[in-house]
């Protein structure tokens, strides 16, 4: 595996790679319903476009194995890790730790004190081993469907 800097070429993959994710390795905790509303298909094509201009504007890594995107994550330049996702095949590999250990890194270099997310039920207990302490509970409300996640964060030394 490496993780390499994000392409506007990547951004199909990421973008599918999301969807897959969301609806296979969530579903243990979120009903069809919210999985519907939290990456609903019919906005596939919309969501290229938007999240090509996110990933590009925020600090964003990619995973690959022989070249395909495997996971990937971003975060702000005021230290919002807003996406991390890894490809449902490639779970419990080590992948989004990878992932998260750069962004801390390059956290590092802008002498950001602090990282802020918000964790899905799912990814809570990942973050909570990397140190990542929970600030709140909340819901959150996509296309009309209640969603439970954890706003967390963690100081960077």
């Amino acid at each position: 595996m490496k993780i390499i800097k994000f392409k506007d070429t990547d951004t199909e993959e990421i973008v599918s790679l999301f969807y897959e994710t969301v609806h296979s390795v969530n579903s243990k905790d979120y009903s069809q319903v919210q999985l519907d509303a939290w990456a609903p298909r019919d906005e596939k094509e919309s969501k290229m476009k938007s999240w090509k201009e996110s990933l590009s504007r925020n600090i964003t890594f990619v995973a690959k194995v022989n070249d395909k995107v495997v996971g990937f994550s971003d975060f702000t330049h005021s230290g919002y890790l807003d996406r991390l996702f890894v490809h449902k095949d490639y779970q419990g590999q080590g992948i989004a730790k990878a992932l998260v250990d750069m962004l801390e890194s390059n956290a590092k270099k802008l002498n950001l004190l602090e990282i802020d997310t918000e964790a899905s039920i799912t990814a809570k207990p990942f973050f909570e081993q990397l140190g990542y302490k929970i600030v709140c509970s909340q819901t959150v409300e996509k296309k009309g469907v209640k969603l439970a996640n954890f706003k967390m964060s963690k100081k960077i030394k």
